[in-house]
C-alpha cells in the first residue's frame, strides 16, 4: 500500500507561532494533488488521532493553484516548554508521511 510520502514530492513540518504546528504537503502535479486531497489519511479526524489534538482544532487548506495541502493544529506544548522536544516542529510531518493514501 502506497504511503503519503510516496506520492507527495515534498513534506515539511514547522512552528506556525509558538502555540501551533504546520505541516505542508507538495505535490507534483494535479493527479497526485487530488489523490491526495481525497485521502483519508488526511481527514480532520485522522490528523487528530496521530497527533493527539482535538480534532475541531485541526485546520486543513488544499490549495489548488500550489498543488499543496496545508494542515495546521495546535502543539501538545507551547515552542521552548522545557518538556517539548522538537523546538521547531521540524520532526513531525513523519507520521503523516507514513500514513497510508
Amino acid at each position: 500500500m502506497k504511503k503519503i510520502g510516496d506520492i507527495a514530492k515534498y513534506i515539511r513540518s514547522k512552528n506556525a507561532g509558538p502555540f501551533w504546528i504546520t505541516i505542508d504537503i507538495f505535490c507534483e502535479n494535479d493527479k497526485d494533488f487530488n489523490i491526495l486531497k481525497e485521502s483519508k489519511s488526511l481527514s480532520e479526524a485522522n490528523i487528530a488521532r496521530l497527533y493527539n489534538v482535538d480534532q475541531k482544532s485541526v485546520k486543513i487548506f488544499p490549495i489548488r493553484n500550489l498543488k499543496t495541502i496545508k494542515v495546521s493544529f495546535p502543539r501538545p506544548k507551547p515552542q521552548g516548554h522545557k518538556f517539548e522536544n522538537d523546538m521547531h516542529s521540524g520532526q513531525q510531518y513523519i507520521q503523516i508521511a507514513e500514513a497510508p493514501v
